[in-house]
């Protein structure tokens, strides 16, 4: 046991063994802005690094020199006990700081950038998350991973251009390690360990409580510290595998947690009375009362003729029941607000429950905050605004339980700023990009080959036809892309995308959409779009040439469905986003029709397109561009023959789009609260909800 901070202790770094530590050392920061260096031979300080002003969030070891990183934006550089150089390395406070072996820094911080450092100097800004970068690690060969409060997980090349999208939990994510095998592995407030492989979640591991932190130990076993107090190990190796007794604890520990979160007809089932409570008589006949027995709830009804509780059966939860409720340190709350003090401090969260007092709520948590208590009243007010209780009277005199004084209401202005809050929403604001990654290689193959078979016999056309050479080379093609597991170590020869090319500008037609297939996967391939790109940056752009060409001359459906399929893909790799957005208004002309067509697929793909490009330009902050999307997923739901999840996709755009308060007048002005209100009629569940989405956000100013 090593004490000396006086407040939570963060982040640790150990320093192996040397002349000096012949035990090595451990390096602390914490909350109360201090940075111990510890003998481990004898638990005694050996420095005690002053410097920060707010919080430090990471330690890390840069050959003899220890950086930290802090709330208060900086990074300190510290050698021997004393500060050599500080800098403000973000405007918002940093999260997350590690070395690369190559030598650089990287940091994460809460103006949901990466930055990565040589010295002081920045080399590059990595631009891409919604919400704050709270965990990073190294990819062995590949790059940079980070983990964000906008519930993904990123890989980066050191260049900037994002690789991999993984997207899976439901909450923040705190933690993100990876191995050398390729597998990754991130911890986040949803209660879970992720296992990913080729950006696919391989396994998810529940725990009693949201993951702090999560690490690969160097045989592929994996180490998770939990909320609940626990560190725990888990392997995929059958001998390592620990006693049924042994793992008992977990096992009922995680029982009772799940336990202690389900819901009954909306209520906590813990929270619901015994069967002792039966014996206390009603007040009037039909009351009812609903009781736990075991795992379940069982409403009874007062029959006062007979003076007694009759059984009228077990409650099943509702349709409402189901909605997914925010987490915060792993407990599902009614609300989870986001509350900005100002001054450059880190977004803070507020869990409140409708049955909470708010008083108590504001009490605690600005005593957890470390925040004057001369705030409470506002921080009431706020509660009550925000959860839908505006209308209910505020008891001044209600008793402070920690100074126990009355209410305070401060009586000069605050230095708080406005405390904002993000309204909770059920499918608004959408994150991470959609794409359509499943192919039926084989039936491309064999489609390609009896185009080429026809063009064979035809004796006008049988220049265009394919040479055996050629085949070959597409069967090559068509092989590594089929190889996802060696996505990010397979490679495509310029000469692949140059003939996937001359197909579409030479090729008839109506024979075009097997190979357009081809290239919708060819663009989720890490280096395949790398090497399409350069096509793309010429003067005559290959993509825009296919996308005019297949929307004309007519436009085919097949054609128009593979074609809108590549744009969306194209969205999954941000170095495309420049491209897309130059291109927008093209690309939404030339596809506009087609969300009148009858065939369904071809109508979900152009709802997914619009829906991409809604995030895209949210992200970019470009309003003319919304508006264009907005525009057009606003011609999809006022469609009558519009298939469900087509139109679900262009209401979640609506409600993304209309978070912006330009976007929303511009929504408003188009009668939006209409077909906010025909959605929220929908039998369809989720277009109902999404409905109820929008609708919320047409009634707030």
């Amino acid at each position: 046991m090593l004490p000396g901070h006086s407040s939570f202790v963060g982040p640790l770094a150990w320093i192996p063994p040397n002349e000096v530590l012949s035990e090595g050392a451990i390096v602390s920061g914490g909350m109360d802005t201090m940075v111990f260096v510890w003998n481990l031979s004898n638990g005694e300080k050996v420095h005690s690094l002053s410097g920060h002003q707010l919080q430090v969030t990471g330690v890390v070891l840069d050959d003899e020199d220890i950086v930290s990183s802090s709330v208060d934006c900086t990074l300190r550089r510290w050698r021997k006990g004393k500060v050599v150089e500080s800098w403000e390395a973000h405007k918002s406070a940093i999260q997350a700081i590690i070395k690369l072996p190559s030598g650089e820094l990287v940091t994460g911080s809460t103006d949901t950038t990466l930055k990565l450092w040589k010295g002081r100097t920045c080399l590059h800004t990595f631009a891409g998350h919604s919400d704050t970068v709270r965990g990073l690690a190294n990819m062995h060969g590949l790059g940079i991973l980070s983990a964000s409060h906008d519930g993904s997980i990123r890989l980066w090349a050191l260049t900037g251009e994002v690789l991999m999208e993984m997207v899976g939990h439901a909450s923040i994510v705190y933690s993100v390690d990876s191995h050398v095998s390729g597998l990754i592995v991130s911890g986040g407030e949803d209660c879970s360990a992720k296992i990913w492989k080729d950006g696919v979640c391989v396994q998810s591991i529940e725990h009693p409580g949201c993951v702090w932190d999560v690490k690969f130990l160097e045989n592929g076993d994996i180490v998770t510290a939990c909320s609940d107090g626990v560190v725990r190990i888990w392997t995929s190796h059958q001998e390592r595998i620990a006693d049924p007794v042994d793992l008992d604890p977990y096992v009922s520990k995680l029982s009772r947690y799940k336990l202690s979160r389900k819901r009954v007809g909306g209520l906590k089932l813990e929270d619901l009375p015994g069967l002792d409570t039966l014996q206390i008589p009603g007040n009037s006949d039909g009351q009812t009362k609903i009781i736990r027995e075991g795992d379940n709830g069982v409403a009874y009804a007062w029959n006062l003729r007979e003076q007694k509780w009759d059984k009228i059966g077990e409650v099943v939860d509702g349709p409402g029941d189901d909605i997914k409720r925010p987490v915060f340190d792993g407990i599902e709350y009614d609300y989870v607000f986001d509350v900005d003090i100002g001054d450059g401090e880190p977004i803070r969260k507020l869990p409140y429950n409708q049955s909470d007092n708010p008083y108590s709520t504001a009490d605690t948590w600005l005593l957890k905050e470390n925040l004057p208590l001369a705030y409470r009243q506002q921080i009431v007010e706020f509660i009550l605004q925000n959860s839908g209780q505006g209308g209910a009277a505020l008891d001044s005199s209600f008793c402070d339980p920690y100074t126990g004084s009355n209410a305070y209401i401060p009586g000069g202005s605050s230095s708080m700023s406005v405390v904002l809050a993000k309204p909770i929403f059920k499918h608004i604001p959408k994150k991470g990009m959609l794409v359509f990654d499943v192919a039926q290689f084989e039936g491309i193959l064999k489609k390609l080959t009896e185009f080429n078979n026809s063009l064979l016999s035809d004796s006008d056309k049988k220049n265009l036809s394919l040479s055996e050479l050629e085949i070959s080379r597409l069967s090559a093609v068509i092989k590594n892309l089929k190889d996802t597991s060696h996505y990010h170590t397979s490679k495509f020869a310029d000469a692949d995308i140059a003939l996937l090319l001359k197909l579409l500008k030479s090729w008839p037609l109506a024979m075009i959409f097997p190979v357009i297939d081809i290239l919708r996967m060819l663009v989720l391939h890490p280096d395949g779009v790398t090497v399409l790109l350069k096509h793309v940056e010429d003067e005559n752009d290959t993509l825009m040439e296919m996308i005019k060409r297949v929307a004309t001359n007519p436009p085919l459906s097949p054609n128009l469905l593979t074609g809108t399929r590549v744009v969306t893909n194209l969205f999954k790799n941000s170095r495309c986003h420049y491209w897309l957005q130059k291109h927008r208004s093209e690309i939404l002309d030339a596809f506009s029709s087609c969300y009148s067509s009858p065939n369904k697929n071809l109508q979900l793909s152009y709802a997914t397109m619009i829906l991409n490009y809604a995030v895209l330009l949210i992200e970019r902050k470009d309003h003319e561009g919304q508006s264009q999307v907005l525009s057009a997923a606003l011609e999809i739901v006022e469609d009558e023959n519009i298939e469900v999840d087509s139109k679900f996709r262009a209401l979640v755009a609506i409600g993304s789009l209309m978070l912006d308060g330009l976007v929303k007048r511009i929504a408003l002005d188009f009668d939006v609260e209409n077909v906010a209100k025909t959605a929220k009629a929908s039998k369809e569940a989720k277009i109902a909800e999404v409905g109820a989405d929008i609708e919320s956000l047409t009634k707030q100013i």
